[in-house]
C-alpha cells in the first residue's frame, strides 16, 4: 500500500497541550556523535535544538571528551555529556526515549564498537544517520536482532552504499527496494529526496514537501533532530516518521520564502519550526499550496 501523507493526517500530533504538563512528559533525547576529526560543533548543536523545538523535553549532547569543549559556547537549552569509553556512553543512554547517532562521526574502530553495543542493548527508539549509515555498510547483520526501535535516514547515495547498487537502478525500482530493506532489516526506512519515502516493509507513505533551498550542508542534520524529538514523545510508527518530515519540510519551505533558495541555511529551517506548526495547527489543507 502506497499512501500520500498531507497535512490533515498529521495534525493530531500537534494538539495544543494542557497547562499543568511539565518537561518530563515529553521524553528525553540524546544525540551521540561528533569526533576529532569531524567536530560538527554547530551541526551537532542545531541538531540537537532541533530536536528541542520540535517539542521532547530534554536534550543531551553526547560527544567525545577532547571536542566538548568547542561544543559549550553553541548549547543552551542542551545538556552536554562528555565520553571517553564506551562505559561513559552506556551510562548516558540507559534512561533515554530516543538516541540519535552518527552525526559528525569518521569511521574510527571504536565507533562499530559502540553501534554494535548500541544495537544489542538500547531498547528505545534509535535513528542511525550519516556516518552511522556509513558504519552499518557490510554490517546490517546488525541490525536484524536488535532490541531498538530503529530508523534509517538514508540519502541515495547512502541507500547505495549499503545496498551495493547504482543510484540508477534504485530510482528505477525505489518503492521495491526500499520497502524490501526495511523488511528485512527489521527497520523503518526514510529515503529521503524532493519525495520521502517512508516505509517499515508492510507500507509505503510518500511526504512529498521540501525546497532547493534545504539543499544544503546540515540540512539533514535538522531532520534527524527532529525526527528524534518528534520520537521522544509519540509513537514509533510511520505517521510520527511522515509528520516528522512534513514539519521539517514546510519549516524548509517558509525559510526559503524568507531568505532565498540561495541563501537560506539549515539552521533558518530550525527558527521556523514554530511557524510551520503554527501552520499545521490552523490550517484545514495542505500549506504547501500557499505558504
Amino acid at each position: 500500500m502506497i499512501k500520500e501523507i498531507k497535512i490533515d493526517d498529521i495534525k493530531y500530533l500537534f494538539k495544543k497541550r494542557n497547562i499543568d504538563v511539565n518537561k518530563g512528559d515529553f521524553g528525553k533525547v540524546g544525540i551521540l556523535g561528533g569526533s576529532i576529526k569531524y567536530s560538527g560543533a554547530i551541526k551537532l548543536a542545531n541538531l540537537s535544538l532541533a530536536s528541542l523545538r520540535s517539542g521532547c523535553g530534554l536534550v543531551k549532547v553526547i560527544v567525545p571528551k577532547l571536542i566538548a569543549t568547542s561544543l559549550i559556547p553553541n548549547i543552551l537549552e542542551q545538556t552536554i555529556y562528555p565520553y571517553e569509553t564506551l562505559e561513559d556512553i552506556k551510562n548516558a543512554i540507559k534512561d533515554l526515549d530516543t538516541l540519535a547517532i552518527g552525526m559528525g562521526w569518521d569511521n574510527a574502530d571504536n565507533h562499530l564498537e559502540i553501534i554494535d553495543y548500541i544495537l544489542k542493548n538500547y531498547k528505545g527508539k534509535l535513528i542511525i544517520d550519516a556516518d552511522g549509515l556509513n558504519i552499518l555498510v557490510n554490517h546490517l547483520d546488525l541490525l536484524k536482532g536488535s532490541k531498538a526501535k530503529i530508523v534509517l535516514t538514508p540519502h541515495l547515495k547512502e541507500f547505495s552504499r549499503l545496498t551495493n547498487l547504482n543510484i540508477n537502478k534504485i530510482e528505477d525500482d525505489k518503492f521495491n527496494l526500499a520497502l524490501n530493506f526495511a523488511k528485512e532489516n527489521n527497520v523503518i526506512l526514510v529515503l529521503k529526496g524532493h519525495q520521502n519515502i517512508v516505509t517499515d516493509g508492510i507500507k509505503i507513505y510518500l511526504c512529498e514537501c521540501g525546497t532547493p533551498g534545504m539543499a544544503t550542508s546540515g540540512s539533514g542534520d535538522v531532520l534527524s533532530g527532529i525526527l528524534a524529538g518528534m520520537l521522544a514523545y509519540n509513537d514509533y510508527n510511520l505517521i510520527t516518521i511522515s509528520a516528522s518530515i512534513m514539519l521539517n519540510g514546510l519549516a524548509g519551505e517558509i525559510a526559503e520564502k524568507n531568505s532565498t533558495d540561495i541563501s537560506m541555511l539549515a539552521s533558518d529551517t530550525i527558527n521556523n519550526i514554530s511557524t510551520a506548526i503554527k501552520k499545521i495547527r490552523n490550517e484545514n489543507v495542505s500549506p504547501f499550496k500557499d505558504i
